[in-house]
């Protein structure tokens, strides 16, 4: 198998280069389950559960996710959700003030909030009619400070997949770093990117428990990447970004795994059942194909279908003022119960 790989190294901050990580009590010695007298963190010595200081590195939880998707551990950081992720690679390879970065809107507006904190410029080459990458514009807007492409896939707000020859094309011309953000990527019926990163080593992949696996009050993101690029991430991540009920809970839902895929199944069939339903909605001008839990609606007036939504105890997105979201709500799907209780809404406001 060929591998193109970049100088990952050129790319970080000369700061962050020549960092020296912290090194907290449980990096110096992380061997917790020995019996051992732990004098060395400056903790409350009294047995509560929570008065240790968690595993920095969240090994026992990396381990369990790597089975899952068949990448070694040492391809793997988690953070305090996936911002955090997206902000560590900021930190590590865009020079405040001097970098860029390139996003396709509309998009995750999280990419655009991380790159004004970190005084880093924004590129944006808006996504066709189609919702697909314009290539060409945006190899033109590529330039010796472009650090980072992020690309959202399936995307949010528009719930499609990205064309795979376009993610290609970017990986294989930019030295830079790729970023597949796959929040979504567990309801798409696609493979994901995990499976090229052995054959990119510019290639970024995140996804989150957030979605799919149900749990977005633990606040976990993971990122996927090339053993050198995770190996940056942790030298400046904070010692302990991942708490010890996160690390718990976490593998909890791995261990229930099997009742996550039928919840993931039954999403997508109270998915179709919906986009069925809201065909016959006049307001409704179009329904875009979608490979996420959400489905995008052009409708007649957005802001007064949104109020009136609202009104009747249910909270959508109102998406009209994104670029090429004109008059578009974005709908997540509920159970099914839900799903039938904003459908009889929709037709009592269909006037």
């Amino acid at each position: 198998m060929n591998k193109r790989s970049i100088d990952i190294k050129k790319l970080v901050r000369p700061n962050i280069m020549g960092l020296k990580p912290y090194s907290s009590a449980r990096n110096e010695f992380s061997d917790a389950d020995k019996k051992m007298v732990f004098l060395d963190a400056n903790e409350n010595p009294f047995d509560n559960g929570l008065n240790r200081y968690p595993d920095p590195l969240q090994s026992t939880l990396k381990e369990k996710i790597s089975e899952l998707k068949g990448l070694p551990a040492e391809n793997i950081l988690l953070g305090n959700g996936s911002d955090e992720v997206l902000d560590l690679l900021f930190r590590a390879f865009c020079n405040p003030g001097k970098d860029n970065i390139l996003t396709f809107p509309p998009t995750y507006g999280m990419y655009q909030v991380l790159a004004d904190i970190n005084d880093v410029k924004v590129k944006e080459v808006l996504l066709n009619d189609t919702f697909q990458i314009d290539m060409e514009k945006a190899l033109q807007e590529i330039d010796d400070e472009t650090k980072i492409i992020f690309i959202c896939s399936p995307n949010n707000p528009t719930g499609n997949l990205m064309e795979e020859e376009s993610v290609v094309r970017l990986l294989e011309s930019f030295n830079g770093l790729v970023v597949v953000d796959e929040a979504y990527i567990d309801f798409a019926d696609s493979k994901s990117w995990l499976e090229k990163i052995n054959e990119y080593n510019n290639l970024v992949v995140t996804q989150t428990f957030s979605k799919a696996f149900g749990k977005a009050g633990i606040r976990l993101g993971i990122c996927f990447a090339d053993q050198e690029v995770i190996e940056i991430l942790n030298s400046i991540k904070p010692p302990y970004n991942v708490n010890i009920l996160t690390q718990e809970e976490g593998l909890n839902t791995l261990d229930e795994y099997g009742n996550i895929l039928k919840q993931k199944e039954q999403i997508k069939i109270y998915k179709n059942q919906l986009l069925s339903d809201i065909q016959n909605i006049s307001f409704i001008k179009e329904i875009y194909k979608t490979d996420a839990n959400f489905v995008l609606i052009r409708v007649d007036d957005a802001d007064k279908r949104y109020q009136q939504i609202l009104e009747k105890g249910i909270v959508v997105r109102n998406r009209n003022t994104q670029p090429k979201c004109k008059n578009c709500l974005r709908i997540t799907m509920g159970t099914e119960e839900q799903n039938k209780e904003l459908y009889k809404v929709l037709k009592s406001i269909e006037s």
